[in-house]
């Protein structure tokens, strides 16, 4: 079982070297939810492009009817043309998705995210995912407790 500083991906302090005390006021605001309360909880900006290495696995399919549309230019697409097919299913011409995964990491259509080449963005993620599962956690904790 890996402890609290391998599951972050952290390590200890080597000699010489000092604390980031900014880091630890951080972690102070979240953890008392003062950060929440005043920034939201969402991340600052604008999500970050797509993992490359991502973009570039998404398969391609040829179209085998004309009942479908680009969700991104809203042109019906012809018999044989070749598409990107997201994970979620969602179906673009390479052309459209390419330029907008270079911006975003999410299906425009449904907001299905892709992982990102940005570490503290992925770290932002994680860090979410686990506040809403202690969340859950604890109310399993006070459901057992008090029923």
């Amino acid at each position: 079982m890996t402890d609290y500083f391998q599951e972050m991906g952290w390590r200890e302090l080597q000699d010489g070297e000092q604390p980031d005390h900014f880091l630890h006021l951080a972690r102070l605001l979240m953890d008392y939810n003062i950060y929440d309360d005043n920034f939201t909880g969402e991340w600052p900006r604008l999500p970050p492009p797509a993992s490359k290495e991502i973009v570039n696995k998404l398969p391609d399919i040829s179209i085998d009817t004309t009942d479908k549309n680009c969700p991104i230019c809203l042109k019906t697409f012809e018999i044989g043309e070749k598409a990107k097919k997201m994970p979620c299913e969602h179906i673009f011409h390479p052309v459209c998705i390419l330029t907008w995964l270079e911006k975003t990491n999410s299906c425009p259509f449904c907001r299905h995210e892709l992982p990102t080449d940005d570490e503290t963005y992925e770290a932002f993620k994680k860090e979410k995912k686990r506040a809403v599962q202690r969340k859950e956690d604890l109310e399993v904790l006070h459901n057992s407790m008090f029923s």
